[in-house]
């Protein structure tokens, strides 16, 4: 039976690196975006390109009709993906005596209830098929903290605590919820911050690349990782330990 993943902020970095992973694993890919329609469509155009089918989904997760809207219809005619890959996200950075009320919500909103919007409109029909991978990407930030990311780091901690409580809910049911979290990773989101500073701050002398995490996320989507849930897998160069 052919299997299929979502994954949410699919368009660019990382979302785009583990949608290309994981058509190459044999999955069929719904792949999400808010922005960059053009880039999600050229993603699909890639999937396609490697044999496997794509659909390129535009909502905002931090709207929970919008994505009801769009996946219900998809779920009642396709069936319920076997891996959902909760990946976007947002910064807005900042210290917190500053920080403003939507500086705040914005991030909670999108990093952390995007996922409980996305996975509940799933989570039903996995229950009843009895299998399913759910995998959310949290950050060195949710594990470690970091001072200017008090929000960032409120919203991939919290990620981590839903995913370790969810997959105690629904382990009975062969169903598995894991977590990545990254370092730095070369994506658009570190463009602008001094790399080879930073650099120097990881054991392994180095950033991470966008593939380096998809190569994550593949195993714990893999019928390998079958006895592995509520675990944290760290992709950051050795930073946390």
């Amino acid at each position: 039976m052919q299997r299929t993943a979502l994954i949410t902020g699919a368009s660019r970095g990382i979302g785009r690196a583990i949608a290309l992973h994981l058509a190459r694993d044999g999955f069929d890919i719904w792949a999400n975006y808010a922005t960059g329609r053009e880039a999600a469509q050229s993603l699909c155009h890639e999937i396609e390109a490697l044999g496997r089918k794509a659909k390129a989904l535009g909502f905002s997760v931090r709207d929970g009709k919008a994505v009801r809207a769009a996946l219900e219809p998809l779920i009642e005619q396709d069936g319920v993906p076997h891996v959902i890959v909760s990946n976007a996200g947002v910064t807005k950075d900042g210290l917190m005596a500053m920080m403003s009320d939507e500086e705040w919500s914005s991030v909670i909103e999108t990093n952390l209830t995007g996922f409980f919007h996305v996975t509940r409109v799933c989570l039903r029909e996995m229950l009843r098929k009895r299998a399913g991978r759910i995998i959310a990407i949290s950050s060195l930030s949710g594990e470690a903290g970091n001072a200017g990311q008090v929000n960032y780091a409120a919203s991939k901690a919290g990620l981590i605590g839903a995913c370790k409580a969810l997959a105690k809910e629904v382990a009975k049911r062969s169903i598995t919820v894991n977590v990545v979290a990254p370092g730095f990773i070369e994506t658009d989101m570190v463009k602008d911050l001094p790399k080879d500073e930073l650099a120097r701050q990881v054991p392994l002398q180095r950033f991470g690349k966008a593939e380096e995490v998809a190569a994550a996320v593949s195993f714990l989507a893999s019928d390998s990782a079958g006895y592995i849930t509520g675990h944290v897998l760290s992709v950051n160069g050795g930073m946390y330990m």
